[in-house]
């Protein structure tokens, strides 16, 4: 994934000093659970992994006073769960789930972690690690069953990681703009990422644009070698007859779904935009897009999974190094 991000500060975990925050981390075995507790760790969470289903309520519940008048702020804490942990079943990890949210002053987020299934495959193979559900079979055989196993968990997942094609870095970029400083405001976080449908949709995305339909600045010699941040290639898909209606219906569209969506409690909306290749109408909607909800919101996350590198002098005449 090519973010547009630039390298972030460390952030502060959100502080609040009547609630604690809590995720449960789970998903596939493979997909980077370590990494993202990992990266929780430098967002100021306490991480723990593979504790046992019967002992979540006792771990996450708030501190107590220690001494009169005296509090102990309540740490945000980060829990990984998956199917090595000892009681582990999508029965059991809902109905703890659903004692966790009856407790008070425990505010708790689920986020899944995903992985496609070449991927994790590859990472197997390269590791030399093996499968904790494949045995004696085939590496493929093992996450199928996992992926059918796990499946009711993705139901009750507040937020949903894909971590294919991804660098520890992007990780990082994702949960310090999901969980970091400004999250304990409530704010509901918007991703907003172009991508190739050669490549497959996102497995994260909430809402999906095809904009295959906007004029093609591939089959004009000049522009095929840039991408939708130059500001020619911009220029070529807006001159489409149809540009602004489509905009301007999509902007009409989101403004009350975003809102719906944020009144409703969610915490994370991933926005994808695709197009044939990933790198000209899609990216530049995609940027439009981002730019036109930072109006609005200050939890504005934009990415081009597909997009290749810019070239030098296209950044530079970007204003972009």
């Amino acid at each position: 994934m090519t973010s547009t991000d630039t390298d972030p500060h460390r952030p502060s975990a959100p502080q609040n000093s009547e609630r604690r925050h809590v995720v449960l981390v789970t998903g596939m075995s493979g997909a980077g659970k370590t990494t993202v507790l990992k990266a929780f760790e430098d967002l100021m969470f306490e991480a723990l992994d593979n504790v046992p289903l019967s002992l979540l309520p006792n771990i996450v519940a708030p501190p107590h006073e220690v001494l009169p008048g005296f509090s102990v702020p309540p740490r945000p804490i980060a829990v990984g769960v998956d199917i090595r942990t000892r009681d582990f079943a999508a029965d059991a990890f809902v109905r703890q789930l659903d004692a966790l949210h009856t407790l008070p002053d425990v505010d708790v987020k689920v986020l899944f972690v995903d992985c496609g299934d070449e991927e994790l495959v590859r990472r197997y193979t390269e590791t030399r690690h093996r499968h904790p559900l494949a045995h004696d079979l085939p590496v493929l055989d093992g996450i199928r069953l996992e992926r059918r196993l796990i499946s009711p968990l993705l139901d009750v997942a507040d937020i949903h990681l894909d971590t294919t094609g991804d660098t520890p870095y992007d990780v990082k970029s994702f949960l310090a703009h999901a969980f970091g400083e400004g999250n304990a405001s409530g704010a509901m976080a918007v991703f907003v990422t172009s991508f190739s449908f050669r490549k497959g949709l996102p497995r994260d995305a909430d809402l999906v644009f095809d904009v295959r339909f906007l004029r093609n600045p591939h089959y004009d010699p000049v522009l095929k070698p840039l991408t939708g941040r130059d500001r020619r290639v911009q220029a070529y898909i807006q001159e489409d007859a149809g540009f602004d209606e489509f905009f301007s219906n999509l902007s009409a569209l989101l403004a009350p779904m975003i809102k719906r969506f944020r009144d409703e409690g969610k915490s994370y909306l991933t926005i994808a935009v695709g197009c044939t290749g990933g790198k000209h109408r899609s990216v530049f909607v995609a940027e439009k897009l981002a730019a036109w909800l930072e109006n609005t919101h200050n939890r504005i996350r934009l990415a081009h999974r597909d997009m290749p590198q810019a070239e030098p002098d296209q950044g530079q005449e970007n204003g972009k190094s």
